[in-house]
């Protein structure tokens, strides 16, 4: 079972880890898209798009539809989640060390004087 979940994590964090996939998947959070329209910003060819979106399918950011001719691609929200989580075990970590620096910090900064009043 952890190798089945090492395995999708490691397509997830591939698939995220490319600029045009992460574009098109934003393109995606809106509406469905062709594969012609998600492939239009890259100036790229329909051929280069769908291997991109090939890898978004095995990572399960991405599913299919096929009408006549045109794939209509739908984003898979959910399959962010499992990656979310995974980062989220991290957090703790960057949490305690951000406490830490502010801890740091506020040790470090002066106090506030306040000005007192001239008797005069």
């Amino acid at each position: 079972m952890v190798e089945q979940d090492t395995d999708r994590l490691d397509a997830l964090f591939h698939a995220l880890a490319d600029g045009t996939r992460r574009r098109m998947l934003r393109s995606l959070g809106g509406q469905p898209r062709s594969v012609g329209e998600l492939a239009a910003p890259f100036c790229i060819s329909l051929a280069a798009a769908s291997k991109h979106i090939k890898v978004l399918e095995r990572a399960g950011l991405v599913t299919r539809q096929i009408r006549g001719r045109t794939h209509l691609c739908h984003l898979q929200p959910q399959a962010l989640a499992e990656g979310e989580a995974w980062l989220r075990h991290y957090a703790q970590f960057w949490t305690a060390r951000l406490d830490v620096l502010d801890a740091v910090l506020q040790a470090a900064a002066p106090s506030p004087s306040f000005p007192t009043e001239d008797p005069s």
